[in-house]
Protein backbone atom coordinates (compact mmCIF):
# COMPACT_ATOMS: atom_id res chain seq x y z
CA UNK A 1 0.00 0.00 0.00
CA UNK A 2 1.40 3.02 -1.05
CA UNK A 3 2.22 5.39 1.95
CA UNK A 4 -0.05 8.86 2.73
CA UNK A 5 1.61 12.10 2.52
CA UNK A 6 1.36 13.61 6.06
CA UNK A 7 -0.86 17.19 4.98
CA UNK A 8 -4.05 13.97 5.36
CA UNK A 9 -4.89 11.96 8.44
CA UNK A 10 -5.21 8.21 8.04
CA UNK A 11 -8.60 6.82 6.05
CA UNK A 12 -11.37 6.44 8.03
CA UNK A 13 -13.89 3.40 6.61
CA UNK A 14 -16.52 4.16 9.43
CA UNK A 15 -20.17 4.69 7.56
CA UNK A 16 -20.68 8.43 8.51
CA UNK A 17 -24.67 8.65 7.45
CA UNK A 18 -28.00 6.95 8.90
CA UNK A 19 -28.27 3.26 6.63
CA UNK A 20 -25.15 0.94 5.40
CA UNK A 21 -25.61 0.33 1.62
CA UNK A 22 -24.71 -3.11 0.84
CA UNK A 23 -21.64 -3.56 -1.72
CA UNK A 24 -20.82 0.10 -1.08
CA UNK A 25 -17.19 1.35 0.46
CA UNK A 26 -16.59 4.74 1.85
CA UNK A 27 -13.29 6.25 2.96
CA UNK A 28 -12.72 9.53 4.24
CA UNK A 29 -9.68 11.74 5.70
CA UNK A 30 -9.64 15.54 7.44
CA UNK A 31 -6.95 17.26 5.78
CA UNK A 32 -4.77 20.59 6.13
CA UNK A 33 -3.71 22.57 2.82
CA UNK A 34 -0.90 24.35 4.77
CA UNK A 35 1.05 21.22 5.19
CA UNK A 36 0.57 19.60 1.55
CA UNK A 37 4.44 19.29 -0.01
CA UNK A 38 5.33 19.59 -3.71
CA UNK A 39 6.14 16.07 -3.65
CA UNK A 40 2.92 14.69 -2.58
CA UNK A 41 1.40 13.52 -5.65
CA UNK A 42 4.60 11.70 -6.44
CA UNK A 43 4.55 10.04 -3.12
CA UNK A 44 1.31 9.27 -3.63
CA UNK A 45 1.33 8.03 -7.06
CA UNK A 46 -1.61 9.92 -8.07
CA UNK A 47 -1.03 11.79 -11.45
CA UNK A 48 -2.03 15.74 -11.35
CA UNK A 49 -4.14 16.93 -14.49
CA UNK A 50 -2.78 20.15 -15.74
CA UNK A 51 -5.46 22.40 -13.95
CA UNK A 52 -4.71 21.05 -11.10
CA UNK A 53 -1.00 21.24 -11.28
CA UNK A 54 -1.74 25.21 -12.16
CA UNK A 55 -4.13 25.71 -9.42
CA UNK A 56 -3.74 26.95 -5.74
CA UNK A 57 -2.50 24.70 -3.18
CA UNK A 58 -6.41 24.51 -1.48
CA UNK A 59 -7.68 22.89 -4.94
CA UNK A 60 -4.78 20.44 -4.85
CA UNK A 61 -5.06 19.21 -1.18
CA UNK A 62 -8.59 18.46 -2.00
CA UNK A 63 -7.61 16.84 -5.19
CA UNK A 64 -4.92 14.79 -3.94
CA UNK A 65 -7.19 13.96 -0.75
CA UNK A 66 -10.34 13.11 -2.67
CA UNK A 67 -8.41 10.82 -4.84
CA UNK A 68 -6.58 9.02 -2.22
CA UNK A 69 -10.27 8.14 -0.58
CA UNK A 70 -11.39 6.99 -3.93
CA UNK A 71 -8.11 4.57 -4.55
CA UNK A 72 -9.14 3.17 -1.03
CA UNK A 73 -12.27 2.37 -1.35
CA UNK A 74 -12.16 0.95 -5.10
CA UNK A 75 -9.27 -1.50 -3.62
CA UNK A 76 -12.27 -2.36 -0.85
CA UNK A 77 -14.49 -2.83 -3.17
CA UNK A 78 -12.66 -5.63 -5.31
CA UNK A 79 -10.86 -2.96 -7.91
CA UNK A 80 -7.77 -3.24 -8.93
CA UNK A 81 -5.41 -0.39 -8.06
CA UNK A 82 -6.84 2.70 -10.20
CA UNK A 83 -6.88 6.42 -9.45
CA UNK A 84 -9.92 7.77 -10.78
CA UNK A 85 -9.08 10.67 -13.98
CA UNK A 86 -11.38 13.18 -14.70
CA UNK A 87 -13.23 13.61 -17.59
CA UNK A 88 -14.79 16.43 -20.05
CA UNK A 89 -17.74 17.06 -18.28
CA UNK A 90 -15.07 17.31 -14.84
CA UNK A 91 -16.28 14.00 -13.89
CA UNK A 92 -14.42 11.22 -12.22
CA UNK A 93 -13.50 8.61 -14.36
CA UNK A 94 -14.49 5.27 -12.76
CA UNK A 95 -12.75 1.52 -13.69
CA UNK A 96 -15.54 -0.65 -15.53
CA UNK A 97 -17.70 -2.34 -13.57
CA UNK A 98 -17.74 0.61 -10.63
CA UNK A 99 -19.77 3.54 -10.08
CA UNK A 100 -18.78 6.34 -7.41
CA UNK A 101 -18.88 10.04 -5.94
CA UNK A 102 -15.85 11.86 -4.35
CA UNK A 103 -16.29 15.38 -2.55
CA UNK A 104 -14.44 17.55 -0.36
CA UNK A 105 -14.92 20.78 2.00
CA UNK A 106 -13.36 22.48 4.13
CA UNK A 107 -10.58 20.24 5.78
CA UNK A 108 -12.64 16.66 4.91
CA UNK A 109 -12.60 14.71 2.25
CA UNK A 110 -14.57 10.97 1.35
CA UNK A 111 -15.44 8.93 -1.74
CA UNK A 112 -17.80 6.00 -2.14
CA UNK A 113 -17.91 3.54 -4.49
CA UNK A 114 -19.12 0.07 -5.25
CA UNK A 115 -19.67 -2.80 -7.83
CA UNK A 116 -22.31 -1.64 -10.67
CA UNK A 117 -23.95 -5.05 -9.54
CA UNK A 118 -25.28 -3.30 -6.51
CA UNK A 119 -25.42 0.00 -7.63
CA UNK A 120 -25.11 2.18 -11.11
CA UNK A 121 -24.94 5.53 -9.74
CA UNK A 122 -23.57 7.19 -6.37
CA UNK A 123 -23.60 11.13 -5.65
CA UNK A 124 -21.82 12.31 -2.39
CA UNK A 125 -21.90 15.85 -1.50
CA UNK A 126 -20.33 17.59 2.07
CA UNK A 127 -20.81 21.11 2.87
CA UNK A 128 -20.53 23.65 5.56
CA UNK A 129 -23.76 23.74 7.48
CA UNK A 130 -25.17 27.59 5.65
CA UNK A 131 -25.67 30.68 8.83
CA UNK A 132 -28.93 31.97 9.16
CA UNK A 133 -28.33 35.04 7.24
CA UNK A 134 -26.16 33.39 4.37
CA UNK A 135 -29.15 30.78 3.90
CA UNK A 136 -31.51 33.43 3.50
CA UNK A 137 -29.63 35.21 0.82
CA UNK A 138 -29.64 31.86 -1.33
CA UNK A 139 -32.68 30.25 -0.67
CA UNK A 140 -34.83 31.78 -3.44
CA UNK A 141 -31.65 30.72 -6.05
CA UNK A 142 -31.99 26.85 -4.07
CA UNK A 143 -35.60 26.19 -3.33
CA UNK A 144 -38.37 25.99 -5.73
CA UNK A 145 -41.83 27.60 -4.99
CA UNK A 146 -42.66 24.47 -3.35
CA UNK A 147 -39.66 24.23 -1.08
CA UNK A 148 -40.12 27.75 -0.02
CA UNK A 149 -44.01 27.28 0.48
CA UNK A 150 -42.29 24.16 3.03
CA UNK A 151 -39.55 26.08 4.57
CA UNK A 152 -39.85 25.95 8.30
CA UNK A 153 -38.81 29.42 9.92
CA UNK A 154 -36.96 27.40 12.69
CA UNK A 155 -34.94 25.60 10.50
CA UNK A 156 -34.18 27.08 7.25
CA UNK A 157 -30.54 27.42 7.75
CA UNK A 158 -30.81 23.48 7.96
CA UNK A 159 -33.55 23.45 5.47
CA UNK A 160 -31.49 25.31 2.64
CA UNK A 161 -28.16 23.80 3.24
CA UNK A 162 -29.81 20.42 2.83
CA UNK A 163 -31.69 21.11 -0.40
CA UNK A 164 -28.83 22.13 -1.80
CA UNK A 165 -26.49 18.94 -0.61
CA UNK A 166 -29.22 16.73 -1.73
CA UNK A 167 -29.22 18.20 -4.99
CA UNK A 168 -26.06 18.43 -5.61
CA UNK A 169 -25.49 14.49 -4.79
CA UNK A 170 -28.41 13.64 -6.98
CA UNK A 171 -26.79 15.37 -10.07
CA UNK A 172 -23.68 13.48 -9.20
CA UNK A 173 -25.77 10.01 -9.09
CA UNK A 174 -27.82 10.49 -12.12
CA UNK A 175 -25.33 12.88 -14.70
CA UNK A 176 -23.50 9.25 -15.90
CA UNK A 177 -26.40 7.56 -16.82
CA UNK A 178 -28.39 10.71 -18.44
CA UNK A 179 -25.18 12.75 -19.46
CA UNK A 180 -27.59 15.29 -19.42
CA UNK A 181 -27.34 18.65 -17.28
CA UNK A 182 -29.94 19.62 -14.93
CA UNK A 183 -30.27 22.66 -12.45
CA UNK A 184 -31.48 23.62 -9.17
CA UNK A 185 -34.62 24.16 -10.15
CA UNK A 186 -35.38 20.72 -11.80
CA UNK A 187 -35.77 18.53 -8.58
CA UNK A 188 -37.27 19.35 -5.17
CA UNK A 189 -36.73 18.14 -2.00
CA UNK A 190 -40.20 16.71 -1.03
CA UNK A 191 -39.98 15.18 2.64
CA UNK A 192 -36.90 14.92 5.14
CA UNK A 193 -36.55 13.48 8.84
CA UNK A 194 -34.76 13.95 11.67
CA UNK A 195 -33.24 10.49 11.52
CA UNK A 196 -31.32 11.23 8.26
CA UNK A 197 -33.90 9.73 5.36
CA UNK A 198 -35.06 12.27 2.83
CA UNK A 199 -37.32 11.53 -0.63
CA UNK A 200 -36.24 13.64 -4.12
CA UNK A 201 -38.76 14.51 -6.60
CA UNK A 202 -37.39 15.40 -10.58
CA UNK A 203 -39.26 18.46 -12.04
CA UNK A 204 -37.74 17.68 -15.70
CA UNK A 205 -37.41 14.94 -17.96
CA UNK A 206 -33.84 13.56 -18.36
CA UNK A 207 -34.56 10.36 -20.16
CA UNK A 208 -37.03 7.69 -20.98
CA UNK A 209 -36.40 6.15 -17.32
CA UNK A 210 -36.13 9.56 -15.33
CA UNK A 211 -38.63 11.50 -16.22
CA UNK A 212 -41.01 14.05 -14.57
CA UNK A 213 -42.58 13.33 -11.18
CA UNK A 214 -39.75 10.42 -10.55
CA UNK A 215 -39.07 10.06 -6.52
CA UNK A 216 -35.48 9.19 -5.36
CA UNK A 217 -34.08 8.70 -1.73
CA UNK A 218 -31.37 10.44 -0.27
CA UNK A 219 -29.97 10.42 3.73
CA UNK A 220 -27.97 12.82 5.27
CA UNK A 221 -25.94 13.14 8.65
CA UNK A 222 -24.50 16.41 10.62
CA UNK A 223 -21.31 16.17 12.18
CA UNK A 224 -19.04 19.14 12.96
CA UNK A 225 -21.07 21.72 11.36
CA UNK A 226 -21.01 19.84 8.37
CA UNK A 227 -23.61 18.28 6.31
CA UNK A 228 -23.23 15.33 4.29
CA UNK A 229 -25.50 13.73 1.63
CA UNK A 230 -25.65 10.05 -0.23
CA UNK A 231 -28.16 9.76 -3.07
CA UNK A 232 -27.71 5.55 -4.85
CA UNK A 233 -29.22 4.75 -7.70
CA UNK A 234 -29.98 0.77 -7.43
CA UNK A 235 -28.89 -1.66 -9.98
CA UNK A 236 -31.50 -2.40 -12.47
CA UNK A 237 -31.18 -6.33 -11.16
CA UNK A 238 -32.49 -5.13 -8.02
CA UNK A 239 -29.71 -6.98 -6.18
CA UNK A 240 -28.79 -4.65 -3.10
Amino acid sequence: MTALPDFCTPLDADWPLPTPLAGCQLRSTRFDRQRLQAGDFALSRVEAPANIQRSVAKRQAEYLAGRLCARAALLAAGSQTWVPGTDEERAPIWPAGFCGSITHGDGWAAAIVASDSHWRGLGLDVENRLESARAERLAAEILTPGELARLDPQQAALQVTLTFSLKESLFKALFPLVRKRFYFEHAELLSWSAGGHARLRLLTDLSEEWLHGKEIDGQFSLFDDRLLSLVAIPALNGSN
